[in-house]
């Protein structure tokens, strides 16, 4: 039987969820951490992530240990220490942030693969994981614009350089060539206050859809939208369990597939250092559920869309 183990730190929290585990040996999967920012629980990103740690619990049969509030260079290093003294051997950041650590003190620890995600920096035992998250945007957007009644839909993104932000733009005026659309950075992943400041912004100009592109203030906007009879896109998880109307669909970003991918392929011997994106095609991002409110005429004219580029590479604007 399984057991977990809470171990109090200064600074951190390590929670080892144990089961049959054995001496490290190179190439093969002995046991997975993963080093997240905040809390496992506290938003849809970091949930995705710890299904997917149990995910490799479960399907390797191997010790998987989590740690919590891993911000710094010092904390990181801290961090990566500890679980390698655990018979650690793969290691997830779960943001970009670990890219740069990662690829500094990757040469430290040579029994070691790490993976994070969303990221540039790479090494011989440092792998990026990213979403090509540009096309989820564009069908949010075509989404976003065929249902908006009032011609002004808003995004409230945590970061100006999100390709997803991009992609709905497009993805609006494709559908809907006369609709406008307002943009506001939260800056922040996390920060709710400011996120719903600017939701109310956006209530004051008219917007009826609005897509939150943030991790931890997604599902505070759906439930003040679903409050005020206006219209949402969920974003990473399929939010329509959050209020059903108001999410018209979801970009859905399917973390926990990509940590078992990673972890079959370490280990096979086969995970190498570099930058992998991973979209539609790979399954590795999709649509969610419908909302009742979606006509079902458009509903299969967007997943006809979605299938048309998991074929041929091109959005319906660059096709058309």
């Amino acid at each position: 039987m399984k057991k977990i183990i809470i171990i109090a730190l200064p600074i951190l929290l390590i929670i080892a969820l144990t089961g049959c585990s054995s001496m490290m040996e190179s190439g093969d999967l002995q046991n997975a951490g993963m080093l997240v920012e905040s809390s496992v629980h506290d938003d849809p990103w970091n949930k995705k992530g710890y299904k997917g740690l149990l995910a490799i619990e479960e399907k390797f049969d191997v010790d998987v240990f989590y740690k919590e509030g891993v911000r710094t260079e010092h904390e990181v290093k801290k961090a990566v220490d500890e679980l390698v003294s655990n018979g650690v051997n793969l290691i997830f950041g779960h943001s970009s942030t670990y890219g740069v650590f990662f690829e500094d003190i990757a040469e430290t620890y040579p029994d070691v693969h790490f993976v994070y995600f969303n990221g540039g920096q790479f090494s011989e035992d440092v792998t990026s994981l990213n979403f090509n998250s540009h096309a989820m945007g564009f069908f949010g957007g075509m989404m976003a614009g065929k249902m908006t009644g009032t011609n002004h839909v808003g995004v409230i993104g945590a970061f100006e350089w999100q390709p997803e932000i991009e992609g709905f733009y497009e993805g609006v005026k494709y559908q809907n060539p006369d609709a406008e659309v307002v943009f506001n950075y939260v800056n922040s992943w996390n920060d709710q206050q400011t996120a719903m400041t600017m939701y109310g912004e956006m209530r004051s100009r008219n917007v009826d859809v609005v897509y939150p592109t943030g991790d931890a203030y997604s599902t505070s906007v759906i439930k003040q939208a679903s409050d005020d009879g206006i219209y949402t896109i969920g974003y990473v998880a399929d939010q329509s369990s959050v209020a059903e109307e108001t999410v018209l669909t979801s970009t859905v970003q399917h973390v926990q597939e990509l940590y078992e991918m990673a972890a079959n392929n370490f280990n096979e011997g086969d995970l190498r250092g570099g930058v992998l994106t991973f979209d539609f095609q790979e399954d590795a991002i999709s649509l969610g559920t419908f909302s009742p409110e979606v006509p079902k005429d458009f509903r299969k004219k967007i997943l006809d869309e979605v299938e048309a580029y998991k074929e041929n590479g091109l959005l319906p604007n660059e096709r058309n």
